[in-house]
């Protein structure tokens, strides 16, 4: 068989990870996983031959080492067919469990007749918001634990939803209405193709960010979920203000354990009480309320 896919990856350094998986995804991967390799990790993307030239990885491999900023860089790239392409998602994504109420099954797996939790099913295309990474975990199960409490009639705003995995998971939890939203039209994309997938209604979707939260909205948010970089989620702290209500709440992750003090405290410089923070790995979430 014929070599059809270029597989591209890169040594990850934990606090450049998002940023690797950004700039994977902006140069057109169809997936990308966190792979450990002989005790290494590693971040795998996958985007198809005929799409781009070889020259074009040597840009890319250019981009990425800006950020590593003088740190050791290990970049490589292949060509690998079909086949190889389909087991290799078969072989590192499986169904994982999260939190206690939701798993998520790749699309190629049957979910079984016994299974007693909410399911999210997604394709290999899908793969930047799997559930895999810690950040979307530590987000889902914050959801959970939040949503236990209330999850009655609320309207709850997604900031850089993915593939929608967050969107996704409230609505299954009860959210009654979910705004979700991105500046990459192709995840704007992925989350409309996901709630179809999964027969999920509820969400509606927008490409843009805060700005375009507020235009689309005809009331204030009930709470905020936001799992992106941790330097952008610094800026968008004092705009969260203006679109949620009094009392109203915030999930964040995205951001690195060694982050999480910077944040915690433009939270409280904005008018928010950290009520909640968990760490899986190097990854964590916080949880705030606003208090006016």
């Amino acid at each position: 068989m014929s070599a059809s896919w270029w597989e591209i990856r890169v040594k990850n350094v934990p606090e450049l990870e998002d940023t690797i998986f950004w700039h994977l995804q902006e140069f057109g991967c169809k997936g990308a996983a966190l792979i450990q390799d002989d005790g290494v990790w590693y971040v795998k993307g996958y985007v198809p031959q005929l799409d781009i030239e070889e020259g074009e990885l040597e840009v890319l491999a250019s981009a990425i080492a800006e950020d590593f900023d003088g740190q050791e860089f290990d970049f490589s790239y292949q060509l690998i067919d079909d086949q190889d392409w389909s087991s290799s998602w078969k072989e590192h994504w499986q169904p994982m469990e999260i939190g206690q109420k939701m798993v998520v099954y790749p699309a190629w797996i049957d979910v079984p007749p016994e299974c007693d939790r909410h399911v999210i099913r997604l394709d290999p295309g899908s793969a930047f918001g799997t559930g895999v990474h810690p950040t979307t975990q530590l987000c889902m199960e914050s959801l959970e634990r939040k949503l236990e409490q209330n999850n009655q009639l609320l309207t709850i705003a997604d900031i850089g939803c993915g593939t929608g995995i967050l969107s996704l998971t409230a609505r299954l939890l009860g959210v009654e209405k979910i705004i979700a939203s991105d500046i990459d039209p192709l995840a704007v994309r992925a989350t409309k193709e996901n709630m179809v997938f999964n027969n999920i209604d509820g969400i509606d979707v927008y490409q843009g960010s805060i700005d375009q939260l507020k235009a689309v909205s005809e009331t204030k948010f009930d709470g905020i979920v936001c799992n992106i970089l941790a330097e952008i989620i610094k800026t968008m702290i004092p705009d969260m203000g203006n679109i949620i209500k009094p009392q109203g709440w915030v999930i964040l992750s995205g951001i690195l354990v060694t982050q999480a003090d910077d944040i915690k405290q433009i939270l409280i410089d904005n008018d928010w009480s950290v009520t909640g923070y968990h760490s899986k790995e190097n990854w964590c979430s916080i949880e705030a309320e606003k208090n006016s």
